[in-house]
């Protein structure tokens, strides 16, 4: 049975916010990846489309979610059901760090809106 610690996830940063992958391929995981995201105070990241559905679950904090576009502000509980196609907008207004909690399958990426696309390697 793989056990991953706390002490063990393997820490992501990128566009001012910071990734903390648990499970993924290269901790025994065959299709689902999981990590927490750590979204700053004044953090706003980049709009992006993702090809797979994403679970995102907030620990910790408030966000402002906008999917397409439709703006939400999410509260500690709350799930967002991100669906692939989906142009996803995270922001943290507050002045507190915001936590979450994301869950998809193995090999998500996700397009910039230069056309760029990510392979984030928490997601892989």
């Amino acid at each position: 049975m793989p056990v991953v610690r706390s002490s063990e996830g393997v820490v992501h940063e990128i566009h001012g916010a910071r990734f903390v992958s648990y499970a993924s391929p290269l901790r025994g995981s065959r299709e689902l990846c999981a990590w927490r995201g750590e979204i700053p105070a004044g953090t706003r990241a980049p709009a992006h489309t993702v090809d797979r559905e994403e679970i995102f679950h907030l620990l910790a904090g408030e966000l402002l979610m906008t999917l397409d576009d439709r703006t939400e502000r999410i509260t500690p509980g709350d799930t967002v059901i991100v669906t692939p196609g989906t142009t996803l907008t995270v922001e943290n207004p507050t002045d507190d760090t915001a936590v979450s909690w994301v869950t998809t399958s193995i090999g998500l990426r996700a397009k910039l809106a230069d056309g760029t696309t990510l392979a984030p390697p928490w997601a892989n």
